[in-house]
């Protein structure tokens, strides 16, 4: 009887040993019980604007932010940058091209804020260069809520707080609305934590720029492509979002500028069906039929990254920029150079 019933104990032993050992099993992720990690929110913003011209030398600006949110709209994962482009003309209305395309965080030190800036409150010394700056506020974002960040920025536009004793002594206007719309355009993800958040903006001249003659004005338009994308460990694309700005520089035959530097600035995104390409836009092969509009392109383009490494990215073009093979079928008919550099950019980051 005794055998027995040290028999029967050893079994219920063993079985809440087994029992035990399933409920702190590790996940694949490393978390108990086998739970999926959570998914977060992904958010793309943009604002543009431009600069008031000096002589004969023009400003557009285009300032980049990505999030990843968790439940409580906390900011787990940021990323931004600004492209500031500064074309130019002659005194007699020659465009002049744009020799410097790269973003304030890419010209690193090349910005030079810490050699010819100022601190804010007026106080010696030199101040951290733009990309440190952009560091520090990055860093002060996360973990806070959107609410939170506005708190860091005071009422001129400055950092203030915790946020300015870390040395971010900039304006931080632009960077506090891109991420004001990038919390709204917010939308569930299968982002987790896990995985890296990165954005790159991409800038280029339009073919359709031109000196000014007596009768028309010249341009000197730049396109600033912007993607942000999260990928794994693996460096696969697990979602991206794609946007674009257009800086349309205007000067007459005398060398003044013509545009207007207080001009509201939408991105294409924005824009939506304002944009009009199905209206005026033809499709690249010739066919007969309206294209998709710009956004809906721009779509399937953030659809074919999906789950792709950089290296794949260049199969989405053909060598004269458009959209190929199952892109092109899916309806993305345009020029989609600047997004692949974006995008391998961004995922290279």
């Amino acid at each position: 009887m005794k055998k027995i019933l040290s028999v029967a104990l050893a079994v219920v032993m063993l079985l809440a040993v087994v029992a035990l050992a399933g409920c702190t099993k590790d996940k694949p992720n490393g978390e108990p019980n086998g739970e999926a990690p959570a998914t977060l929110k992904f958010g793309l913003g943009v604002v543009a604007n431009y600069g008031e011209a000096k002589e004969t030398t023009g400003e557009f600006n285009t300032t980049a932010v990505a999030v990843l949110l968790d439940a409580d709209s906390k900011i787990v994962s940021i990323d931004l940058d600004t492209a500031q482009i500064k074309p130019s003309w002659t005194e007699d209305g020659k465009k002049v091209d744009v020799e410097d395309f790269r973003t304030k965080y890419d010209k690193g030190t090349d910005y030079n804020m810490a050699a010819f800036g100022k601190k804010h409150d007026g106080s010696e010394g030199k101040p951290l260069e733009w990309n440190a700056q952009a560091d520090a506020f990055m860093a002060a974002a996360k973990g806070k809520t959107l609410a939170e960040v506005k708190a860091l920025m005071a009422d001129d536009g400055y950092a203030q707080g915790d946020l300015a004793a870390a040395g971010c002594t900039i304006h931080v206007t632009d960077f506090v609305a891109a991420l004001e719309k990038a919390v709204a355009n917010a939308a569930d993800s299968a982002a987790t934590a896990e995985n890296k958040l990165s954005i790159a903006l991409v800038t280029s001249a339009s073919y359709s720029n031109k000196d000014a003659d007596e009768e028309n004005d010249g341009l000197n338009q730049v396109d600033t492509t912007i993607v942000a994308a999260v990928t794994d460990a693996e460096g696969k694309v697990v979602v991206a979002k794609t946007d674009c700005t257009q800086g349309k520089i205007t000067f007459n035959a005398k060398g003044e500028a013509t545009y207007d530097a207080k001009a509201e600035v939408k991105s294409k995104l924005e824009q939506g069906d304002e944009y009009n390409m199905a209206k005026f836009g033809k499709k690249h092969d010739g066919s007969e039929g309206k294209p998709l509009e710009w956004y809906a392109q721009a779509a399937e383009f953030d659809k074919a990254l999906v789950g792709k490494t950089a290296a794949d990215f260049a199969a989405l073009a053909g060598t004269d920029g458009y959209a190929t093979g199952d892109l092109a079928t899916a309806g993305c008919t345009m020029s989609v150079g600047d997004m692949v550099k974006a995008a391998e950019a961004a995922v290279k980051a």
